[in-house]
């Protein structure tokens, strides 16, 4: 595999496809990174015919920098809801997803993704994701792996190949509308996924040296710091009905990646916690049962040695 670049994309000399794809960012104080996820799809290959940016209450000069860009692109497009005086993780960008939605001007569009402002990626990504979809038509929802850099070193962050990266994740619409969208809470971008596969769509995430996607940020630090962040985890893989033994196996699996074993043992922490509170799980017990089955299965596999 070539090797993987985290400078911004330069923005392509020959014209861009356009497809009927709109994309929502729902972004918040994101004035140090927003650059290089505006440079990277500005150089896209194929382009959105439509690119909502959804200001969440920006304190910092994240508005200014969008204006200047649609300014100069006119699929760009910034729209601006209050400020809440926090940032809200989970059900607060699933809220200013949702807002974007009713400010679409394309209404004819085929496909719709979320982005998040602190993204980059080449400027093949998006033809890469389309060649997907027309490969398969109960292809729901598709992207790339996720890297980050730590001391010049790309860092994959793991999710398996069902699994779709959050921080860009692009849906085919029929799919998108049958399962109801995304829930406002912080594994809603888990539970999309498994109630795709519930409903006969397949989901997929896939490693091409054209379809990689940098994350400026580590996973789950965006509010506070990162053992916040695994503690949130654990108790949302509760509210998501995570069958015991897989949010053991989960944390036990993150317990590789930083914060290294500390941030596995929170995720652990967090899910039973949640477990002795007896919190609020998520409603639909055909989902809950539908992911239990999965998940047994996945473990079955693993200790199997299935690959498939």
């Amino acid at each position: 595999m070539s090797s993987l670049s985290t400078q911004p994309a330069q923005p392509s000399a020959a014209p861009a496809t356009v497809v009927p794809l709109v994309i929502i960012a729902p972004v918040r104080d994101e004035a140090d990174l927003i650059k290089l996820t505006l440079d990277s799809m500005v150089a896209q290959t194929v382009k959105p015919v439509e690119w909502i940016i959804v200001d969440d209450g920006s304190q910092d000069g994240t508005a200014d920098i969008v204006r200047e860009y649609a300014d100069k692109y006119p699929f760009i497009r910034l729209v601006q809801r209050p400020d809440r005086g926090f940032r809200k993780v989970g059900g607060g960008v699933v809220a200013a997803f949702k807002f974007g939605i009713t400010q679409i001007a394309h209404q004819d569009y085929e496909y719709i993704a979320k982005l998040d402002g602190d993204m980059s990626f080449g400027p093949r990504y998006l033809e890469c994701m389309f060649e997907q979809f027309a490969l398969e038509p109960k292809l729901a929802a598709v992207s790339g792996k996720v890297f980050r850099e730590e001391e010049g070193q790309k860092i994959e962050e793991i999710i398996i190949d069902e699994h779709v990266a959050g921080q860009f994740k692009l849906y085919r619409r029929t799919a998108f509308e049958e399962i109801g969208g995304f829930v406002e809470e912080v594994l809603w971008d888990g539970i999309d996924v498994h109630t795709a596969r519930m409903k006969g769509w397949t989901t997929r995430s896939f490693l091409h040296p054209d379809a990689i996607l940098m994350h400026h940020r580590l996973m789950g630090s965006s509010d506070k710091n990162v053992y916040r962040g695994r503690l949130r985890w654990g108790r949302g893989i509760w509210f998501m009905g995570y069958h015991p033994l897989y949010a053991l196996a989960s944390g036990v699996f993150r317990m590789r990646e930083k914060p290294f074993v500390i941030g596995g043992l929170l995720i652990i922490a967090g899910y039973l916690g949640a477990a002795i509170k007896r919190a609020p799980r998520y409603d639909n017990m055909e989902f809950r049962q539908h992911l239990h089955r999965w998940q047994l299965g996945q473990i079955r596999k693993l200790f199997s040695g299935q690959k498939n």
